[in-house]
C-alpha cells in the first residue's frame, strides 16, 4: 500500500466519479495497484481553466477490471472516505512544488509529473493535506453548535499530528468532515441561501447559512458539494422535513401538505429556481435529488 496522486479533469473523457470510481487504462495498472487499500490525492491539471489544483482525498477500496470496457480498469473508492479539501491546493506555491517527489537530482520537474497515476511520498501527502484543510475560522459553527465536537471548538488548540498515518486517522472524524463540507458548500454558493437568495453575515463576519446534505449522512449520503446546498436555518428545516424539494431541473417545489404554502412561496427567490453554482460539477446530482423527492419530500 502507498499514497498516490490521481489526475482528474472535470471535463475528463474517462468515466470518473471521483467520490465513487476512477477509470484508467492498463498502462497505469501496476501503479494504481500500489494504492489499493490506501489513500489518494486528486489533482486537477494546471492546464485546466480555473483549476482546483489538489482538491480532494479518498481511499481506494480495490482495483478491478471495468465491467463496461474491457480495455479499462477502475479504482473503486471506499464509500464514505472521499473528502473535498476546504482549501484547494495549488500545484506550486511561493515555496515551490507541493510534490517534492517530482523533482529530479538537478531540482527540476521530472517526467513523472505527466503521469496520471503516480506514487506520493508520506511527507508530500501530509504537506498537501495540511494545506487542503487550511484555516476554518471563517466557517466554524457558532459555539452552541460546536458543543459536542470534541476537540474542535473555537477555543481548542489545534491538534498536533506526528505522522502521515495519524493524519489519515483524523480525516475520518465526523467533525472534520462536517467542517470541510460546510466550507466547500458555502464557497460554491457564495454564502447565499440557494432557495431564498438571502446572504446573511453575523457580527463576527461569518455566514449564517448552513450546509445541508440532500441525501443525509445517516442514509449514506456523501460529503461532496454535489450532495449539498447552502440554506438558511428555516429553509434547511423545511428541506429536511420535506416541505420543500427540488425537481431535476432545480425548480423549487412546495409540498401540498404544507399548512401555509403561500408563506413558503413568498420566501422562495423570484426565479423559483435553486440559485445553483456556476460549475456544473458543483450542482446537485440527479440521484441525490431523486432520493430526496422519493424519501423526504411530502407530495
Amino acid at each position: 500500500m502507498a499514497f498516490s496522486v490521481f489526475l482528474h479533469r472535470t471535463d475528463s473523457i474517462y468515466d470518473d466519479v471521483p467520490s465513487e470510481r476512477y477509470q484508467f487504462p492498463k498502462q497505469y495498472l501496476s501503479r494504481a495497484k500500489l494504492s489499493e487499500g490506501d489513500w489518494i490525492v486528486y489533482l486537477e491539471p494546471s492546464k485546466v481553466r480555473d483549476t482546483k489544483g489538489y482538491f480532494a482525498i479518498a481511499r481506494v477500496q480495490e482495483i478491478i477490471p471495468d465491467p463496461r470496457n474491457a480495455e479499462m480498469f477502475l479504482a473503486v473508492i471506499e464509500p464514505g472516505t472521499y473528502l473535498d479539501f476546504g482549501d484547494p491546493v495549488s500545484f506550486r506555491d511561493s515555496e515551490g512544488l507541493l510534490e517534492r517527489g517530482l523533482l529530479n537530482a538537478e531540482g527540476n520537474i521530472s517526467g513523472r509529473a505527466q503521469a496520471a497515476v503516480r506514487p506520493l511520498s508520506p511527507e508530500d501527502f501530509v504537506r498537501i493535506v495540511e494545506r487542503g484543510l487550511g484555516s476554518d475560522t471563517d466557517v466554524l459553527p457558532r459555539i452552541d453548535e460546536a458543543a459536542n465536537d470534541d476537540g474542535f471548538r473555537e477555543e481548542q488548540m489545534p491538534y498536533k499530528v506526528t505522522s502521515p498515518r495519524e493524519r489519515v486517522t483524523q480525516l475520518t472524524k465526523r467533525a472534520v468532515r462536517d467542517r470541510n463540507f460546510r466550507k466547500n458548500v458555502l464557497r460554491v454558493y457564495g454564502s447565499r441561501c440557494a432557495i431564498t437568495g438571502l446572504k446573511l453575515i453575523n457580527g463576527g463576519g461569518r455566514a449564517e447559512v448552513e450546509a445541508a446534505h440532500i441525501k443525509p449522512v445517516e442514509f449514506n449520503g456523501p460529503d461532496i458539494v454535489s450532495n449539498g446546498i447552502a440554506l438558511t436555518g428555516t429553509a434547511h428545516w423545511m428541506f429536511d422535513r420535506g416541505l420543500v424539494g427540488l425537481s431535476d431541473d432545480l425548480e423549487v417545489l412546495v409540498s401540498r401538505q404544507a399548512n401555509d404554502a403561500d408563506a413558503i412561496n413568498s420566501m422562495i427567490n423570484k426565479t423559483g429556481q435553486l440559485l445553483a453554482p456556476e460549475r456544473q460539477a458543483d450542482r446537485p446530482r440527479f440521484e441525490f435529488l431523486s432520493w430526496h423527492r422519493e424519501n423526504c419530500f411530502k407530495h
